[in-house]
């Protein structure tokens, strides 16, 4: 596991500076300075709004590539139930789940199946009268790390369940371990993700301390290769059935989907991760009390709005809902005896705590914390209040947060530099005004 991994980077090359990016950070985890952004990893929840945001490309997300198959004895595609809406209405869910194997992988696990054990055990868990409601969903890590910064006292309503990725993982190396003999790290699971918060979860688990999954690829990578695979002739026969998700699993890879797979009463949806950021101000606040479950999604419309997707969000939402309609399994793979069974033994419950991320403080002598902290709120008071963004910082606050760890100085604000060299200029004139003229010293003589 790494520590400070993040998904999503900077080509400075690239960057001309335009401070589109700061302005959509949910975290202002961006800044914008000599002319170049730069992002505090420390506040980065790959939530990919920059990638977004950027209209020079200058943000990108890191995954792994094709070539990574080559570590493992028998490797496992692991496609997002978004995955499927990149696809032509033509397309068959069990066409585009063969062209993994045509591509190289020796097996393919939904992860729309897990979601529906994911989705069963959030059931049973809002049957408990003891759990803090509303229960918010923990399948999306990015809007996990918002709430890690911005709302860490909240964590504790957050669903003690592993992400359906994690889960897919598992449970398909336990069927390959039994199916092919190879031991549990002879095989690797790939999971096709539309998002880079989803590497990020890999290789930095919250829930868990270590991941199942051995690799993630972009689905903007594998997209082409699958959609020729779809069609090219080879000697796989298509008599096996890969597909084994029913529509309510499908349906995670777009907003609600979720919510009604958990079959909770009083659930409310909200995607985009601005919007999420407003609802958990007024859970904050105490409102919403009367909600049952909260399906919380970083990206707009759900995982279909994934920056790594390659459809328009809106036409990847139609495509997904019309080839569950039209070829969405309609009986569980799993009886509700092995749901139980599942929800019993605790296999898939989340390993541990969810954590608040602490960013750094201001000093690390207190007293000297303090007395920054009474300056930052003078620099704040004094500062327009426009959070125009022009100096390169995302807000006013963030800005004079920026002149107190010393990365920028009052005057980087053009209003402030505005004022300044307007009280020089009129202190020139005033100079200007009591200093003798040169001729009043040589009087013209007669």
């Amino acid at each position: 596991m790494i520590r400070n991994f993040h998904s999503v980077r900077l080509d400075p090359e690239k960057c001309k500076g335009c401070t589109n990016c700061i302005k959509r950070c949910p975290t202002e985890a961006i800044r914008v300075h000599d002319g170049k952004a730069t992002i505090i990893e420390e506040r980065c929840i790959d939530c990919g709004e920059c990638i977004r945001a950027c209209p020079n490309h200058a943000k990108f997300a890191v995954t792994d590539e094709l070539d990574k198959l080559a570590a493992y004895k028998y490797n496992i595609a692991l496609p997002a139930p978004s995955f499927f809406g990149q696809f032509k209405n033509q397309e068959h869910i069990e066409d585009i789940l063969h062209a993994f194997l045509r591509l190289g992988f020796d097996d393919v696990f939904e992860v729309a199946l897990a979601a529906e054990i994911v989705a069963d055990i959030v059931h049973r868990h809002l049957l408990n009268d003891r759990v803090k409601k509303p229960l918010f969903s923990s399948a999306c890590p990015a809007v996990l790390r918002l709430m890690q910064i911005k709302f860490p006292d909240l964590l504790h309503q957050c669903a003690p369940v592993l992400t359906p990725m994690e889960v897919a993982a598992r449970l398909a190396k336990e069927e390959a371990v039994k199916k092919t003999g190879f031991s549990y790290e002879e095989i690797g699971t790939f999971f096709i993700s539309p998002c880079p918060a989803k590497v990020t979860e890999v290789k930095h688990p919250i829930a868990t301390k270590s991941s199942a999954v051995d690799g993630v690829i972009g689905a903007n990578i594998i997209f082409k290769d699958i959609r020729k695979g779809i069609f090219r002739p080879d000697g796989i026969s298509r008599s096996s059935k890969l597909q084994r998700a029913t529509s309510l699993g499908m349906a995670w890879g777009f907003v609600t989907g979720e919510s009604k797979n958990v079959n909770s009463g009083r659930a409310l949806a909200v995607s985009g991760i601005h919007n999420v950021i407003s609802l958990l101000d007024e859970v904050e606040r105490g409102e919403l009390q009367d909600v049952d479950f909260l399906e919380l999604q970083a990206c707009t419309g759900g995982c279909v709005g994934g920056p790594l997707n390659v459809t328009n969000l809106f036409v990847g939402r139609v495509r997904l809902r019309d080839l569950i309609n039209r070829f969405g399994s309609k009986e569980p793979f799993f009886n509700k005896n092995k749901l139980i069974e599942f929800y019993d033994h605790g296999q898939f419950d989340a390993t541990e705590p969810f954590q608040p991320r602490f960013l750094m403080p201001l000093d690390e002598d207190v007293s000297q914390a303090l007395i920054k902290m009474e300056r930052l709120d003078q620099i704040t008071n004094d500062l327009p209040g426009l959070d125009c963004g022009a100096c390169g910082s995302p807000s006013c606050r963030a800005f004079a947060e920026d002149v107190i760890r010393g990365i920028a100085i009052e005057t980087d604000c053009v209003i402030k530099l505005k004022e300044k060299v307007k009280m020089l200029s009129d202190g020139i004139l005033d100079l200007a005004r009591v200093i003798p003229s040169a001729s009043s010293d040589n009087p013209k003589q007669e």
